[in-house]
């Protein structure tokens, strides 16, 4: 048997053409570019911003009422505007603040002279934000477990709230580490997460995620940080398959403490170390900002363990997003009293610059922040 023969048939210029001729066809990369894409990027990345954080000021009108009360303040809507004029209106707040989260009355609110909450806020240099889910609700068939509703009309509703001048927003859903969690409230958790951050993008909204990790419970910080990992884990699963761009989110998680009535409490190294940590192992870099949450720590508590975080470069800008460890003590000096407005306004900005310096990693207590904890158990915005 010719054996030459036989190789040079089975390579031949006929074969080889016909072989070429049934090859599968190169798969084209298609790489997803949304409306509003350039300008997702443009706002998280102003909003991560050397020295600057968030000023979260989305309570809800119920929990607004409750600080009013608190302070001897009718719940009523002057009164609730009167007070959120006063943060908005600081002098100066631009400085240390780069986005306000806003709750649905206070984005379309005014001052008294008619300029509206969103110019205030874009004249100082700070983009308006909108918190637009709906609030936490039982979990049925689950460990005394919540989840987040708020899905149903939200491409209608970010898009009016983009028209009225928002460009980035927020949804918080919580894990309990005492109830377990369960798998199916860690899923749900993270899905609609996922889902919202998905519809958010596609109207011009910058998502804010957060699945806060609850203090509430004594378990130590190291199920805390197993906790964590899950949950962030879940959540960028589903953000990939919600096919989320990453570039145009910020993150806003609990930092990895123990809970609160744990008796062994964590030094802010620590803190940072288990936070650091957690977030090297889930975020990927392109994230353009981690914005903390308070989550019910004292002012001080809060700011020393953000500073903590930041004596070593990490690869997002690690910053924060307070609402009582920013406002706790102001409300308390201004209670009401429209010549306190001042002296409330210089906390505030206090409180701010505090931040802004644990941002780049210089903070140095001075014995003029409280101490006092701002937790409350089952806390709802």
């Amino acid at each position: 048997m010719n054996t030459v023969g036989l190789k040079a048939n089975f390579v031949g210029t006929k074969v080889s053409a016909k072989a070429a001729k049934t090859a599968a066809p190169v798969a084209k990369m298609v790489t997803k570019c949304g409306p509003y894409d350039a300008e997702l990027i443009e706002t998280a990345n102003k909003i991560a911003t050397a020295g600057r954080g968030i000023l979260a000021m989305d309570e809800s009108n119920g929990t607004c009422g409750k600080r009013l009360e608190a302070v001897g303040v009718e719940n009523v809507e002057a009164n609730r505007r009167a007070y959120r004029d006063l943060l908005v209106s600081t002098p100066g707040l631009g400085d240390y603040i780069s986005g306000a989260i806003l709750f649905e009355e206070t984005l379309y609110q005014s001052k008294l002279d008619g300029t509206s909450f969103v110019d205030t806020l874009n004249a100082s240099g700070v983009v308006p934000g909108i918190k637009v889910d709906k609030g936490l609700v039982p979990m049925t068939n689950s460990n005394n477990e919540s989840w987040c509703q708020g899905l149903d009309g939200l491409a209608d509703r970010c898009a009016a709230y983009y028209k009225q001048g928002a460009r980035f927003c927020k949804w918080r859903s919580v894990v309990s580490v005492e109830a377990g969690p369960s798998e199916k409230a860690l899923f749900d958790c993270a899905y609609g997460l996922a889902r919202y951050a998905a519809i958010a993008q596609e109207n011009g909204l910058v998502p804010i995620v957060e699945p806060e990790v609850l203090l509430d419970g004594t378990h130590t910080i190291e199920e805390t940080y197993e906790v964590a990992l899950k949950i962030w884990a879940q959540t960028f699963k589903c953000m990939a398959d919600q096919g989320v761009m990453f570039e145009g989110i910020l993150l806003k998680p609990a930092m990895v403490t123990p809970g609160a009535d744990c008796p062994d409490r964590a030094s802010p190294e620590k803190v940072a170390e288990l936070t650091l940590k957690m977030l090297g192992n889930r975020v990927p870099p392109s994230v353009p900002g981690i914005m903390f949450l308070s989550g019910g720590q004292s002012e001080l508590e809060a700011t020393l363990n953000l500073n903590a975080m930041n004596q070593t470069p990490n690869p997002w800008h690690v910053s924060f997003s307070f609402a009582r460890a920013l406002q706790n003590s102001v409300i308390k000096c201004w209670a009401g009293d429209e010549s306190k407005t001042e002296e409330a306004q210089k906390i505030l900005l206090a409180r701010c610059k505090a931040n802004s310096d644990a941002n780049l990693g210089k903070f140095e207590a001075d014995g003029s922040v409280t101490d006092e904890r701002t937790y409350e158990k089952g806390y709802v915005y």
